[in-house]
């Protein structure tokens, strides 16, 4: 009965209702949580941070309605409705209510990702060099119609400020052009990354120059062009040849309406060096009709498919005649072109096993069959049919053409 008597403590708990959940806004909040420091972007840290979406938590919600569905008049209800005013009450619970916000809030963090087509991709995955970014903006009443613009550098500078310290700035190369002989370049610097885009697409079309093709698809002729410690050997090429060259020059050839181009740079490969030395190059070109003045002498083209025969492709106002040209002048049209040079063409080194004894036992027994397949297919263009002169002699002996089925 005693220990009834005694005084007992109740037991207390102490609660905090304040945390930084409900003191902070939800901005400062999911900034501490996707943001990384200066410090720790100096160290590599914080590169996933930029794949973490916010999420408005509010999305989906109205101020009043809630898990009670209680209706409020004049904060989620009229005041009024009709003739008669709307009372305090309670509704139902809506039993879907919090699958519809997971639902929401779940589609937040996730987006699709747009496909591009393989052409547009650009040089090397998601990166901008190579990639399309339209036609330049119009000035005026002059627009850019038929005109695409591509990204060939895109970097980060940086430059120091006596007041602000590094800044960061993003430069942008591009070069636009309508695919039928009018192409420019340009440089552009800006904070953000679009704004440098949009300048140096607009720049690009204020510098437009206009390059001459031969037939629509290739250059003139062969040329040398250099930028600094950049060298870039040209070479005129057959229709149907493609594009072998430097990615960047490729490009290049892509915006201006060049199809069929040999290019190997040597030296340096400083991407805006390579673009300046081939636009150089392209600028000096000359077309048959000038080449044909400057030397007072016609331009003959000699070409395999035609026979070996000779065609006239340009002659000047007055042609010289066969005793004004001096024995030692320069008449090798690629080399008149090269400035009187000669491209030098190491020679390539034969194959270790050329040394062997076993290999010139190999070419003793391949001695009966070499230029048997050439052979072969030399026959069957000429005559149809695997023959020789024996084949007349003895028709019997006649390759027979197997039976065509009906």
């Amino acid at each position: 009965g005693t220990e009834l008597l005694r005084q007992q403590l109740p037991a207390v708990t102490s609660i905090r209702n304040t945390s930084f959940f409900n003191k902070l806004p939800a901005e400062e909040i999911w900034k501490g949580i996707i943001s990384v420091s200066n410090a720790g972007k100096k160290r590599g840290r914080g590169r996933g941070a930029a794949r973490k979406m916010v999420k408005d938590l509010n999305k989906g919600q109205m101020i009043g309605s809630g898990r009670a569905n209680i209706m409020w008049p004049g904060l989620n209800a009229p005041i009024v409705r009709g003739k008669e005013i709307v009372r305090l009450q309670q509704l139902p619970e809506d039993p879907e209510r919090e699958a519809k916000l997971r639902k929401i809030r779940d589609s937040m963090g996730s987006f699709r990702v747009m496909k591009v087509s393989p052409l547009d991709r650009g040089w090397s995955g998601a990166k901008m060099p190579g990639r399309s970014i339209g036609s330049p903006d119009a000035i005026g009443e002059d627009t850019f119609d038929g005109f695409d613009t591509r990204v060939l550098e895109m970097k980060t500078v940086f430059i120091m400020k006596g007041n602000l310290g590094r800044k960061r700035r993003f430069s942008v190369l591009s070069v636009t052009g309508n695919g039928n002989g009018s192409a420019g370049f340009a440089l552009a610097k800006a904070v953000e990354v679009r704004t440098a885009l949009r300048k140096s697409k607009n720049r690009a079309g204020q510098k437009l120059i206009s390059i001459e093709l031969c037939n629509g698809h290739t250059v003139f002729h062969d040329f040398f062009c250099q930028f600094g410690k950049t060298k870039i050997f040209v070479s005129k090429k057959p229709e149907g040849y493609g594009l072998v060259c430097h990615r960047a020059i490729a490009t290049i050839c892509n915006v201006i309406g060049i199809k069929d181009l040999y290019a190997k740079v040597e030296g340096s490969t400083n991407l805006q060096h390579v673009v300046k030395a081939f636009f150089l190059g392209l600028l000096q070109m000359k077309n048959h009709k000038q080449l044909a003045e400057e030397k007072g002498l016609h331009v003959v083209e000699y070409r395999k498919e035609h026979g070996n025969l000779p065609k006239i492709v340009a002659s000047p106002t007055v042609c010289r005649k066969e005793e004004e040209v001096p024995s030692d002048e320069v008449l090798d049209f690629t080399q008149y072109c090269l400035g009187d040079k000669i491209v030098l063409k190491k020679k390539k080194f034969p194959p270790f096993y050329t040394k062997h004894r076993s290999y010139d036992i190999y070419l003793r027994k391949q001695e009966k069959l070499r230029n048997k397949d050439k052979v072969r297919l030399d026959m069957l263009v000429n005559y149809g049919e695997l023959r020789s002169f024996l084949t007349e002699k003895y028709p019997e002996c006649s390759v027979r053409k197997p039976k065509t089925a009906i």
